[in-house]
C-alpha cells in the first residue's frame, strides 16, 4: 500500500509542473477540434446531467462542440478504459464516479485500465452527501438505537445497496465493522430500486444520494437517521451527522474529470482552469444544487490527495469484509 499511494502522490505533485517546452503554445491553440465526454455511468443520472451542463459551458467557452458519450458498465470500466486507451491530447475525456479510481483497483482482480498508471486526474467536480434512511416502520430514531437493536437481533436487519463494491455497499461495511453490527446485504440495480425496497419493507435501510429519497422523506415513507457528511448539510439541516451520534463513519462521494495518462501538462492545467472557471458560475452552481450536489472544483493536485486517501479508505474496508467483484 505505501509504493500504492507513493505513485498517486508522484503523480498529483507532476500535474503542477506546467512550464514543458512548448506547452503554452499547445494550451494556446486546446482544443483545436471536437471534445468528447465520456461518462461512466447511463443517461439521465446526476453524473450524468453534471457532465452535460459542464460540456455545455465548454463548448460555448471554446467555440468548439463538446459532446457526452455514456459508456455504462456494471463497474465503470467500460469509460474508464475507452479514455486511458485514447491518445493523450486532452480531446478525450473521462466523467466518472470515485469508485471508478478507488475502489474498483482492490474489487477487480482483472480490472482492464489501470486508474493510476492510465488516467491523468484533472478536477473534482462536485460532492455528494449520502443519507442513512431507514423503514420508518422501525422501532428507532436514531443511530444509537440503531446499533442497539441490530445488536439484540444478530443478522435480523438488512441493508439495500446498488451492487457489489458500490459505496452504499462499502459505506454500511464500514458502519458494521465500527459499530459491532452485523446486517445482512442485499444488492440491488440502482439506487432507485434500493430506496423502494425500504419504502417496501424489503430492506430495512439503505446509504443513499439525495435525489432518490428526498421525496419519500418529505412524504413520510422513509425515514432520515443521519447524514455522513463532516458536517450538517444546508438541505438537511434537521439531520445530524453520524459524528454527532458516536459513529465515526464518514462517506462523501465526488464525481471528477480525467485524461489519458501522459496528457501534455499544459493541457492539463488548461482543462483545470476551464472547469474550475465553469464550476463557479452561479446558474450552474443553482442548477447542480437542483439536483442535490454540492460543487466543488479546486486543482489538479488536490484531486489528487483525495484520490490517494480514498484508495487507501475504500481499500482497507473491502479487505476487511472480503468483498471482492470478479
Amino acid at each position: 500500500m505505501p509504493g500504492f499511494l507513493t505513485r498517486v502522490a508522484l503523480l498529483a505533485a507532476a500535474l503542477g509542473l506546467f512550464t514543458s517546452v512548448g506547452g503554452p503554445a499547445i494550451a494556446q491553440t486546446f482544443p483545436s477540434r471536437t471534445v468528447k465526454l465520456i461518462v461512466a455511468v447511463p443517461a439521465g443520472g446526476v453524473t450524468d446531467a453534471m457532465a452535460r451542463i459542464v460540456a455545455q459551458r465548454l463548448g460555448e467557452a471554446w467555440g468548439q462542440t463538446v459532446v457526452v458519450e455514456n459508456r455504462p458498465s456494471a463497474n465503470y470500466a467500460a469509460g474508464a478504459q475507452a479514455v486511458a486507451v485514447s491518445p493523450p491530447d486532452g480531446l478525450t475525456l473521462l466523467v466518472a464516479p470515485d469508485a471508478t479510481v478507488t475502489a474498483s483497483s482492490h474489487l477487480f482482480s482483472k480490472l482492464p485500465y489501470n486508474p493510476l498508471r492510465e488516467l491523468t486526474p484533472i478536477i473534482v467536480l462536485c460532492r455528494i452527501t449520502p443519507v442513512l434512511a431507514i423503514n420508518p416502520s422501525l422501532p428507532v430514531h436514531n443511530v444509537q438505537e440503531l446499533i442497539a437493536l441490530a445488536k439484540a437481533k444478530p443478522g435480523g436487519l438488512s441493508y439495500g445497496s446498488f451492487g457489489i463494491g458500490h459505496y452504499s455497499h462499502l459505506s454500511m461495511e464500514d458502519f458494521k465493522q465500527r459499530t459491532g453490527t452485523d446486517f445482512v446485504h442485499i444488492p440491488y440495480k440502482g439506487s432507485g430500486e434500493s430506496v423502494q425496497a425500504v419504502i417496501a419493507g424489503q430492506v430495512t435501510m439503505t446509504i443513499v444520494d439525495p435525489p432518490p429519497v428526498s421525496g419519500p422523506l418529505r412524504a413520510g415513507t422513509a425515514r432520515g437517521l443521519a447524514i455522513t457528511s463532516a458536517q450538517r448539510h444546508p438541505s438537511w439541516p434537521d439531520l445530524p451527522t453520524l459524528a454527532e451520534q458516536g459513529i465515526d463513519v464518514e462517506v462523501g462521494l465526488w464525481t471528477a474529470f480525467f485524461a489519458p495518462a501522459r496528457t501534455p501538462p499544459a493541457i492539463v492545467a488548461r482543462l483545470q482552469k476551464e472547469v474550475a472557471r465553469v464550476v463557479r458560475l452561479p446558474d450552474v452552481r443553482e442548477g447542480l444544487a437542483r439536483l442535490g450536489v454540492d460543487p466543488v472544483g479546486g486543482s489538479s493536485e488536490e484531486l489528487g490527495r483525495v484520490l490517494a486517501r480514498d484508495i487507501e479508505k475504500w481499500t482497507a474496508v473491502a479487505r476487511a469484509a472480503n468483498i471482492r467483484n470478479d
